[in-house]
């Protein structure tokens, strides 16, 4: 639009044989205020371009490092529950084993404890030595 309205402009004060009096001064100060639009319109333009570039690439590298966290994630998420059902599986044959092991040293310990009483003499008290020393002296 400003391009097309600067080229018409200059065509036309550029033109020797004018059909009526053109005011120079006033042709050039709006060619120089079209000029100073068209150079403002194209700085923006090409400063508005810029920055949508830099969002871009911000955008493509945030985007890429959100999808390299996620399947990390994901990863981890997958190992651990892995590592979680082997460690269950672990803890069930563990819990199975010390109950095997419980029963099997309880058995043993009743064991001991008869094999205890049968075996290890146990000191006669006072009163049952002198009830057993005045049933002899008596049956004599």
């Amino acid at each position: 639009g400003v391009k097309l309205a600067l080229r018409i402009l200059r065509e036309y004060y550029a033109q020797q044989d004018k059909a009526h009096a053109a005011a120079e001064g006033a042709g050039a100060s709006i060619i120089g205020l079209l000029e100073v639009v068209e150079a403002d319109f194209t700085k923006g333009l090409a400063e508005m371009t810029a920055e949508e570039q830099g969002a871009q690439s911000t955008y493509e590298t945030q985007s890429k490092e959100n999808e390299i966290e996620k399947t990390t994630k994901e990863q981890d998420a997958k190992y651990k529950t892995k590592e979680s059902a082997d460690l269950d599986t672990s803890i069930a044959e563990t819990s199975s084993d010390r109950s095997g092991v419980q029963a099997e040293l309880d058995a043993v310990l009743e064991y001991l404890t008869k094999i205890e009483e049968q075996c290890i003499a146990k000191a006669e008290t006072f009163s049952a030595r002198k009830a057993r020393y005045e049933a002899e002296i008596a049956g004599l």
